[in-house]
């Protein structure tokens, strides 16, 4: 049997050590890995000792995980309005960058935040200037900006407001995209048949670039397309379903992408049975013609 071709992975708890994420993502046949470098949730973050970021690195490669993604927090907001919000969010996302940087991560991703009551453009405006000092700093590796799903006045939930964010900080080859498709479903971007996904994928292009395109969050979404619900679901339980899956890895510029689950882990089988049936959807790639069902799996939880 050849090897799995594509980069797959899912986000992996570093309980318990950093370095124990590796072992989680190795454990669940995964050859891509995203993590949070510190709690996502809260501002403090303990340095990283060289010592553990050597061991991080050694086993990444060892395992040949590739890409490695750190996460920003969800804390920062560099659309706020608030002058102390969204000094700390610049300050701490390029700390978080070298973090990234420190761990040999290929890519950040980070959410760009809302502008809260400030008019859409102000918002769009703050994380420009923000983007600017960030890269002026400098770091290494990719910054990837990930798209909204647009609730509470959210900052990139389409690809044109990307793009003219991109475009704002001189197409700097530093600044990447990803694309969750939670995210882009819920904002109004409805790709669950073969046309719809090829006109969504046409208006990437058009606006962001496939080029620029680095990694795909695969998330299943509760929300209906436009809700502007940011509520990820487990794969073929939400309103995307299998056929919107199906729509989206059937594109053959996208199954190139590397891809990384968030989906709820609400059991110990969950982060296995959304794999699986990711991997079926890209394995059964040369039926999806002739609509062949996918074999069912185990979806309980364990």
């Amino acid at each position: 049997m050849s090897p799995f071709p594509y980069r797959l992975g899912v986000h992996v708890s570093i309980a318990g050590g950093i370095e124990k994420a590796v072992d989680r993502a190795r454990e669940l046949g995964c050859s891509a890995m995203q993590i949070f470098s510190r709690n996502p949730r809260g501002w403090r973050a303990s340095p990283l000792s060289l010592p553990v970021a050597r061991a991080f690195r050694e086993k990444v490669k060892q395992f040949n995980l590739d890409p490695v993604v750190v996460h920003a927090p969800y804390l920062f907001n560099l659309a706020s309005g608030d002058r102390e919000l969204y000094r700390r969010s610049s300050k701490e996302l390029w700390e978080d960058l070298k973090r990234a940087e420190q761990l040999g991560a290929r890519y950040a991703v980070t959410h760009l935040g809302s502008a809260g009551e400030q008019g859409a453009g102000t918002g769009r405006n703050r994380v420009v200037e923000a983007l600017k000092r960030i890269l002026e700093r400098g770091f290494r590796g990719t910054l990837l900006l990930e798209n909204s799903a647009g609730g509470g006045n959210q900052v990139g939930a389409s690809f044109e407001e990307v793009a003219q964010i991109m475009g704002g900080v001189g197409d700097d080859p530093r600044v990447g995209f990803c694309f969750d498709s939670c995210h882009g479903f819920s904002a109004g971007y409805d790709f669950r048949s073969p046309e719809q996904c090829l006109k969504m994928v046409k208006e990437l292009d058009r606006t962001i670039g496939l080029a620029r395109l680095k990694l795909i969050h695969l998330n299943d979404c509760s929300g209906a397309p436009g809700s502007h619900r940011d509520r990820h679901q487990h794969i073929g339980k939400g309103e995307i379903g299998l056929t919107g899956f199906r729509s989206l890895l059937g594109q053959e510029v996208l199954r190139k992408i590397p891809m990384i689950l968030e989906t709820p882990k609400e059991g110990p089988r969950d982060d296995r049975n959304n794999l699986a049936l990711i991997r079926a959807l890209l394995e059964s790639g040369d039926s999806w013609d002739r609509n062949e069902p996918l074999r069912p799996i185990d979806q309980g939880k364990g």
